[in-house]
């Protein structure tokens, strides 16, 4: 069943030809991809193609049930130390979003603090939005901002109530911009050996999507 999912982002459906390269360059992709629950991929880059289907910021996001997350952690103490990867959600058979405060930041110590950025392909469903501001409240030396590609299910009334209060608990939350999107390209997705790194190339309709999701977040917070 894993295996079928992780084949949803179809090149086709990426709007990239089918070639045998890429073919099996998928089947190995699908392997290493096949953890078992509870393994948390920390470090390594999220491949190409899911980054292409998930992160898209389309207003329509068929097929696109899946939450990946990166992040940025910076703890703050003597020393500070950044640390980054990528959580999805199968990794830890729990929402990316909760896997993150189970696993990565399972607590914090009082004497530190936490900076955490995190650029995730859709913004938190009501469950996860709602352990975010507990633990922001629990926290006050936590620093949460999360910049999302889309606003998920967004006109229901309680996923704004749940958008809210995360403002409430402190958390920003901003719409990825182009720029955004271009970073995340950069940083956090493989990009193939012996290659000079590819330039992130735009899809079409980002800005107006960015401009159309920003506006949306703008008249529910």
């Amino acid at each position: 069943k894993m295996a079928e999912k992780q084949e949803e982002p179809s090149n086709a459906q990426n709007g990239e030809p089918d070639n045998a390269e890429e073919g099996e360059e998928k089947k190995k992709k699908v392997k290493r991809e096949d953890l078992p629950p509870f393994e948390i991929v920390t470090g390594e880059r999220l491949p190409a193609i899911f980054f292409k289907f998930q992160f898209r910021n389309v207003e329509y996001s068929s097929g696109r049930n899946k939450t990946f997350l990166c992040y940025v952690l910076e703890t703050q103490g003597k020393e500070s130390v950044t640390s980054r990867g990528y959580l999805e959600d199968e990794h830890a058979a729990a929402h990316a979003e909760m896997a993150f405060f189970n696993t990565i930041l399972p607590k914090c110590e009082s004497s530190l603090r936490y900076n955490v950025t995190w650029y995730v392909s859709s913004s938190p469903c009501v469950t996860c939005a709602d352990r975010i501001s507990e633990t922001l409240k629990k926290n006050k030396n936590l620093r949460l901002t999360i910049m999302v590609g889309r606003l998920f299910m967004w006109e229901e009334p309680e996923m704004q109530a749940a958008l809210k209060k995360m403002k409430a608990a402190g958390c920003k939350l901003r719409i990825m911009k182009p720029q955004d999107f271009e970073y995340v390209w950069q940083n956090f997705v493989e990009q193939e050996e012996g290659e000079e790194a590819k330039a992130f190339v735009p899809w079409e309709d980002i800005q107006e999507n960015f401009q159309y999701y920003e506006e949306k977040l703008a008249e529910i917070l």
